[in-house]
């Protein structure tokens, strides 16, 4: 079918042409549009899928018959996951340890996530630079960033598809508000959308120094725009690949050189030769003070951060991130 509608997710809840319910349009390659409708909880699966009682609801939402099927299924939301994720030697990761709805993001950020977890940590262990004990915070960190997404897509899907009299309520309130207050179109729900898990893990150091802001031990590196050396714009996640997946410790310069224990990478910004944050901005989403240091997991999380960190503190939160004590 050809169409002008936007490229964004379209979504309606309670429309006229499908009174009761919600409903979905998203754009997909080559002329094909996916529409999700939302059916009774007592509709019979066999029936509703039958193109000719499909094909009258589509006609009602776009307005005319001009199209042609490609693909008709059901679906229910599933929300569940496995008590532990690492059984003996048997490792499960993405939707082999848990599902989400499909809403939000969250089922393929989650997986990937889980695998970025895992690897770094599986390195060491093979490399016998890390005991095997290491792995327990595979399933702490992520066992725990699991129940944040089945929390928040659980949410969603209540507001989407509300199962009882009451989440209809609510979600008929909620409309009623938003169509008059700011307040109350912030309250739509039509899936939050996945971002990292801050994890309270074993790994990390707690914090010492004074902050007001900034990325705290457990949770993921913000990205920020800056410029290399040679005046190339880049961000700041670009030179955290170039440190090749180990532990980097990201320096805001004061003019001095940090004493880092053997296998650290270093990402400076300011100073000479390091990179420029023209903008300000990686500064500001650091907290950052002349000083200031960041250790990076291999992951892009966080272990620990300093005022100004010493060779102790650091060879402390190293060891500390890499399981040895």
């Amino acid at each position: 079918m050809t169409a002008a509608f936007p490229t964004e997710r379209w979504f309606w809840f309670d429309p006229p042409f499908h009174a009761g319910r919600s409903a979905l349009l998203h754009k997909q390659p080559d002329d094909i549009w996916r529409i999700d409708l939302q059916l009774d909880r007592y509709a019979d699966p066999a029936v509703e899928k039958q193109p000719e009682n499909v094909r009258p609801r589509i006609a009602r939402m776009l307005g005319h018959d001009k199209f042609e099927f490609e693909w008709i299924s059901l679906y229910k939301f599933q929300c569940r996951r496995m008590d532990r994720f690492i059984h003996g030697r048997v490792i499960f990761a993405g939707d082999a340890a848990h599902q989400v709805s499909p809403f939000g993001a969250r089922g393929a950020n989650s997986g990937l996530e889980d695998a970025e977890n895992l690897a770094w940590k599986l390195d060491r262990i093979l490399r016998k630079t890390s005991p095997e004990a290491l792995l327990d915070s595979y399933d702490i960190e992520r066992s725990t960033a699991a129940d944040e997404n089945i929390r928040e897509s659980t949410r969603s899907t209540d507001f989407m598809a509300p199962n009882s009299h009451q989440e209809a309520r609510l979600r008929k309130a909620v409309l009623s508000l938003a169509k008059e207050t700011e307040f109350g179109k912030r309250m739509v729900n039509a899936g939050r959308l996945s971002v990292p898990s801050v994890y309270d893990s074993p790994l990390s150091t707690a914090d010492r120094d004074q902050w007001h802001g900034g990325p705290r031990p457990g949770a993921s590196m913000p990205d920020a725009p800056v410029a290399a050396p040679s005046g190339e714009d880049m961000f700041l996640t670009d030179a955290f690949v170039l440190e090749r997946e180990r532990f980097a410790l990201l320096a805001f310069g004061n003019g001095a050189d940090h004493d880092l224990p053997e296998g650290m990478g270093a990402i400076r910004i300011g100073g000479e030769g390091g990179l420029v944050d023209s903008q300000g901005l990686a500064g500001r989403r650091y907290d950052a003070e002349p000083g200031t240091a960041y250790l990076l997991r291999p992951d892009g999380y966080v272990a620990a951060r300093f005022r100004h960190p010493t060779r102790a503190a650091l060879d402390a939160a190293l060891s500390r991130a890499c399981g040895l004590n």
